[in-house]
């Protein structure tokens, strides 16, 4: 599948402004004064250029006033210059200033790079709609032409992803959901997003971005857009993000951190703009009906309420693609009022003959196994028709594997022969 280049810019032209001055932040000067005492306070010495840096912030306009502002509270010093710019000078922090810094980090320990409104962060979200990103027929066949799906079930797929809401994908364990998850989730992994490395409520600081989430894109901005970006965004590929048996109510909430005293995104914020697939639902440690009741209001009003330790509610855009995929029965799950908030409903049946004879022939092709009618024959009729075992799509490529593995232990070359199927179905299918 040929990969689109990258754009700095979003599909919809969105580019977080670069701001001029302090009021342009939208931050106070006291909170950028603490967050500057607070990041020379670990690191010593800096430049102007290097606290820049670490703040994400310009320079000219901003970091320079923040300092103008801690020489003239003597909360810094100039202790020498790399150059001739104010940038280039060496700053570091007075004893007052430690002790300022030191109350700054009761407060709060986060030293890292200056967060964005609330309320900027809402309206960047809004302007890059994963509705933006439109799947045709064509991108969807080839994205998911490593696998045999039914007409039936491309035919739904399309439509589902475009929606840009919600998915359900139930059907028996192997043939397939996570993997066509995946696969749609690499298909929106060609579109990018801003997103700011933290966000600001109330003076509390929200990290959003990390390095496990979100994946930078690679291509830089064209210089004559770098000069004129916020340094406290980050372009990224539109999130995918995979969560399974591990996800609690809690994990859905903004995750406090007492000791360091700053938040951490919730997983669905940080998939904004993107997908999360809950992968097994159903066997998670919280009850599906507990958890699907936390998703009812965001499913249909496409906003999120997250609580602050404080017991402040706060408002964030819930712009996100949820797969739920599940072997268990959807009635034995979620009940109608749940259901009619999930749009698309899509059932993954077992193949049928002919699919699974398919994909035999691809897996034997892959795994460098002759292909061979009669082999396959004998291994339907032995151990599906004759015991009346369901086809699975997973069956063919573990059977495949676990046909190799015996013929390298027995040092003989892989074939479709009777005993060796026989020796493969034998070690892989247990009777429960």
């Amino acid at each position: 599948m040929v990969q689109p280049k990258e754009r700095s810019t979003t599909s919809s032209g969105f580019v977080p402004p670069l701001p001029r001055s302090v009021e342009e932040t939208g931050l106070s000067l006291g909170f950028l004064a603490d967050l500057a005492l607070k990041i020379m306070y670990f690191e010593g010495y800096l430049s102007g250029y290097e606290l820049a840096e670490r703040m994400k912030l310009p320079f000219a306009g901003v970091v320079s006033q923040v300092l103008e502002f801690l020489k003239r509270e003597k909360l810094c010093e100039v202790k020498g210059a790399g150059g001739f710019a104010e940038a280039a000078y060496q700053y570091a922090i007075s004893d007052k200033g430690r002790l300022m810094a030191r109350e700054a980090l009761d407060r709060s320990q986060y030293a890292g790079p200056a967060p964005v409104p609330l309320d900027v962060y809402a309206d960047a979200i809004r302007k890059q709609p994963l509705r933006q990103v439109v799947i045709h027929q064509r991108m969807m066949r080839q994205a998911l032409a490593h696998l045999v799906i039914s007409e039936e079930t491309f035919a739904q797929l399309g439509p589902a992803v475009n929606s840009g809401k919600s998915i359900f994908l139930f059907g028996p364990p192997g043939n397939g959901k996570t993997t066509i998850a995946e696969a749609i989730g690499r298909m929106l992994l060609n579109s990018t997003l801003y997103i700011p490395y933290a966000v600001e409520v109330g003076g509390q600081v929200i990290k959003v971005f990390d390095n496990v989430n979100h994946v930078p894109a690679q291509q830089a901005p064209p210089a004559h857009h770098s000069q004129s970006i916020d340094p406290r965004w980050v372009l990224i590929r539109r999130p995918v993000i995979v969560t399974g048996g591990e996800l609690t109510l809690e994990s859905l909430d903004l995750v406090y951190d007492s000791t360091n005293k700053y938040y951490e995104a919730p997983v669905q914020m940080k998939a904004n703009g993107g997908m999360l697939l809950i992968d097994d639902f159903g066997r998670q440690q919280v009850r599906p009906r507990d958890l699907l009741n936390r998703w009812i209001v965001p499913l249909e009003k496409r906003v999120d309420y997250l609580t602050l330790h404080t017991g402040r509610k706060i408002e964030v855009p819930f712009d996100v693609l949820i797969v739920f995929a599940t072997n268990l029965a959807p009635k034995d799950l979620v009940d109608e009022a749940f259901l009619r908030r999930i749009r698309h409903k899509i059932h993954i049946k077992d193949p049928s003959f002919e699919e699974y004879r398919e994909i035999f022939r691809r897996v034997c092709a892959d795994r460098g196994v002759p292909y061979d009618d009669r082999g396959l024959a004998y291994l339907l009729q032995k151990y599906y028709i004759k015991p009346n075992r369901p086809l699975r799509a997973c069956h063919p490529r573990d059977i495949v594997d676990q046909l190799c593995d015996i013929a390298r232990y027995l040092n003989v070359p892989p074939r479709l022969t009777p005993d060796l199927i026989d020796r493969a179905a034998q070690a892989y299918f247990v009777e429960l």
